[in-house]
């Protein structure tokens, strides 16, 4: 058996917090051509991705 719900709840979870935040260190980084995409992959990542676009400056 895979596990509760709520066990893959919270590795989701863990592995979007993740994503999020290596995805914010490279937008520090990134050029102008590369910003866009950034955006594109956090809006499909999470609900709350405009919110975190709008912090970042992309």
């Amino acid at each position: 058996m895979a596990g509760t719900e709520r066990q893959r709840e919270i590795r989701r979870r863990r592995q979007r917090r993740e994503k999020v935040r290596y995805l914010s260190k490279r937008a520090e980084k990134a050029s102008g051509g590369e910003k866009p995409e950034i955006a594109r992959k956090l809006r499909q990542l999470t609900p709350g991705a405009e919110v975190i676009i709008q912090r970042l400056g992309l």
